[in-house]
Order: structure tokens, then sequence, then C-alpha cells
């Protein structure tokens, strides 16, 4: 079983670490190993609702990219470009570490119609990272719980004039240890900003506990992690489909969205991803109840960093590349109009059908009330449901299985409960009516189609 604080994808927290934090990173790594610690949470701070949140909230899907450009390349112009790309929120980073620069930053973002995570590691990494939050005088490394607040404080007040502010990256990947800090700082940024949003990814793992404890220790605003399953040699994480549900459930049982990193660039051990494979994370992440995606890398990192990391969606010296292209493509034509109408829905199950074997944890379809039957290639098949308890109606969001490959398969429906099915169409952003109990579909490699089931 895998440890839960041990990374299986490319280390994201080498890449936010500055020359200056190295030190504090070795306490933070050691600390980590640490049991996760239970948290009293006041009975008088209300938890936001992730709909009232930046990003969580409204009705727009969210889209996030990872590593933008580096302060040197921080213009108008390469913000209007991550806007023009169907991008909907930065993560600080790629050497972005000074005040001045996340308030140049956020002035940009703000121009181009974009939100941003800041990653301030002054102010916000102190409290949540750097040093653990302690009232006990004899915990090394800490700070009290009222200088967190200071801290924070000064960060909100540094950053929030701007609107594009959404909220602070408080930790990249922390180990379960680090959960008992996380709570205090996620309650910090609710009592004193209860409009920003508390941002915490998590590690890729195999281990339930890990994401449970995450849940039940922190109570955060989302669960976010990273999982990048295209592998050298043509290969898949055979693991990928498992995280995945794993994070699903823990979500689900939380209340709470779920949002995930989609692999752009090769390193090490890790190739390169064609348009319909990046389509294809995107598809099957939908299916498993995305309610963000986000991009990992846009500009690509540079040597210095030791992962070998190939071109991203912008290369190290700021040229595009055929992914960024392919990106924009995706975001614009298909993401956000597909992930608006997935957004305010309820993931109620994933089935794998016409895959033989079955990979590690997933469902194989079978028959059920609405959905009679599958046939043809193998898919993977979403199930939605609406918040409102009185509303019977289902959404199918039906993926392609393969990212190489086109598919072609047969939904057959229970006429006695099904009374018509509408098929999305991105283009329009609407939905038109099918006729038949049997309802093909053809997919391109990588792609889907969403589904509007009505019912009786």
């Amino acid at each position: 079983m895998q440890s839960p604080h041990q990374k299986l994808g490319p280390s994201r927290r080498t890449l936010l670490l500055g020359a200056g934090a190295a030190a504090a990173a070795t306490v933070a790594a050691g600390q980590a190993h640490a049991a996760p610690t239970a948290v009293a949470h006041s009975n008088d701070l209300a938890i936001p609702s992730p709909d009232d949140l930046p990003l969580t909230g409204g009705p727009d899907f969210p889209i996030g990219l990872f590593w933008p450009p580096h302060p040197y390349a921080s213009t108008p112009q390469r913000f209007a470009e991550i806007a023009e790309a169907g991008f909907d929120f930065v993560i600080s980073g790629n050497y972005a570490g000074d005040g001045n620069i996340f308030q140049h930053q956020l002035g940009l973002a703000r121009t181009a119609g974009l939100k941003m995570l800041i990653s301030d590691d002054i102010q916000i990494r102190n409290m949540s990272r750097w040093f653990s939050i302690s009232d006990q005088p004899t915990d090394n490394l800490s700070v009290t719980p009222a200088e967190a607040r200071e801290l924070y404080t000064r960060a909100r007040d540094a950053y929030g004039p701007y609107s594009s502010l959404a909220g602070f990256n408080l930790y990249d990947e922390p180990g379960a240890g680090w959960f008992g800090t996380l709570a205090k700082a996620v309650a910090i940024s609710r009592e004193l900003a209860p409009q920003l949003l508390p941002y915490i990814n998590l590690f890729p793992s195999d281990d339930p506990a890990y994401y449970n404890a995450f849940v039940d220790v922190v109570k955060p605003s989302l669960v976010s992690f990273d999982r990048y399953p295209l592998l050298s040699d043509g290969r898949e994480d055979g693991n990928y489909f498992h995280n995945w549900a794993i994070v699903r459930d823990a979500a689900l049982r939380a209340n709470v969205p779920a949002w995930i990193f989609i692999q752009t660039l090769s390193y090490h051990g890790h190739r390169e991803p064609t348009a319909a494979e990046m389509l294809w994370q995107i598809n099957i992440s939908l299916a498993y109840g995305a309610k963000g995606i986000q991009y990992f890398t846009y500009w690509t990192p540079e040597a210095a960093r030791g992962e070998g990391f190939g071109p991203a969606l912008i290369t190290v010296d700021g040229k595009r590349t055929a992914r960024y292209a392919a990106a924009k493509n995706i975001n614009t034509t298909w993401l956000h109009p597909v992930g608006r109408r997935l957004k305010p829905l309820v993931s109620e199950s994933v089935v794998h059908a016409n895959e033989t074997p079955l990979p590690n944890s997933t469902v194989g379809f079978t028959p059920t009330d609405l959905v009679t039957g599958v046939t043809g290639n193998p898919t993977v098949i979403g199930t939605f449901r609406s918040r409102d308890a009185a509303v019977t109606d289902r959404w199918l969001l039906v993926a392609n299985r393969s990212h190489s490959a086109a598919a072609r398969t047969t939904l057959t429906f229970n006429s006695d409960k099904v009374t018509g099915v509408d098929v999305f169409h991105p283009v329009s952003a609407k939905y038109d009516a099918t006729r038949g109990a049997g309802l093909p579909i053809s997919l391109p490699p990588g792609g889907a189609q969403l589904l509007h089931l009505h019912t009786r």
C-alpha cells in the first residue's frame, strides 16, 4: 500500500520551494511524517459553502494553470495569452515570491479577467508550511495562533484590494502530519477572509486514509490532487482510476468539489501528451466527477529543476507549443460549455463498459433501471443527478476509454423509465432531442458526449 505522503507523480513541491526556504522545507518534510492531529473546530465559526467562494462557486467551470510566466515575462500580453486560451485562474509560482511581484501579477490578472491563487512564502507559508501553528511554547519551529492570524492579516491586506485575488495556496502536497496545522490555517482564513478560497493540493496516493483524514481533520473547501497517468513507452499508470475513485468518494463524503491536475508535458518516466491524451485526462476526470481542471504545467520549468521536463504549453523561452493550441481548443470549445452543465450536478456513479480486464478499483457496467445496455467499444460512463431530490432526471457523460482510437458505442434505455434523451452540443451550448430506445455514439480519441435523460 502506498504511503499517504509518498509522491507518485513529479515533485511539484520542488517547483514551489525557493532557495531561501530550503532549510525550512527540510524541517517541514520531517514533520510531515508525523501522525495526523485532530483539531477542534469552533461551533461559532461557520464553514462557507463552496458555492459562496471564488472558483468553486458560481456557474462557470474553473480551469486553472500551474507554473505561469516568470516575473520577467509577466506582461499584459502574456496574461492576455492565458485568458485567450480559456483559462480562468492562475496559481502563482515560477520564481514569483516577492510581494511586489504578486501585486504586479494580480494587476495583470485583473486586467485580463483572471483570478489568482497566491503562494506567498513570507506570510502564508510561514503559518501553514514552514512552521506549524501551536500555542505550546515547547513546540519548536511553530507560530502561535495569534502570530498566524497576524501573518494571514498581512497577506490579506496586501493582496485583498485586488479583485483578482481568489485565495491563498496554503500548502502543496502536504503529508498527513500537517493536517492539524492546515486545519488551523483554514479556520484562520475563514475567520479573517471568508470570501477567499483556502487552497491545498494533495499528493497522489492509493491509500483512502490519506484523503479521508484530510477531509475529516482539515474540513477543506475542495479536494484537489495530482496524478499523471501518461507514462513512458506508451504505458498508463495502472492505479490512475483507483486514485480517482478514492478522491471522488472523499469529496462526495465531505460534500465539496474534487479538482485534479492534468499532465501537459514529459518528464522522467512520463511521455509528452498528444492533444487527444490531454482531452482524455479531462474527460475521464469529468466522468469521475471533477469540478475543476488544472494544467501541469503552463510555462515550461527550466532544466535546472532536475525533473527532465519537456516543453509544456509555453516553452522555457516563451514560445507556444502545439499543446497551447490544443488546450485553447479544449477549454473554449468543450470544457467550458460542458463543465458549466456538469458543475451543479452531483456525481452518482462511475462505471467502465466493455472493458476486460477492468482496471484496479473500477466498477463494470451492469444494467440499471434507466440504461439497460451498453455495446461497442470500451467507455467510461459517469452518471449525475440534480442537487434537488425532487428532480428524477439523470445526466450521463460517456467518455472514450481510449486516447488513441475512436470509439463507437450504443446505449439502450428503459422506455418505461426514460421518456427522452437529449444530446449536448458544445458549440451551441444546447441540448437536442433524440428518438428511439437506442442511441449510437461516436467518440474521437479521448472524446466524450454529455446526455440528459428525462425520466418519469
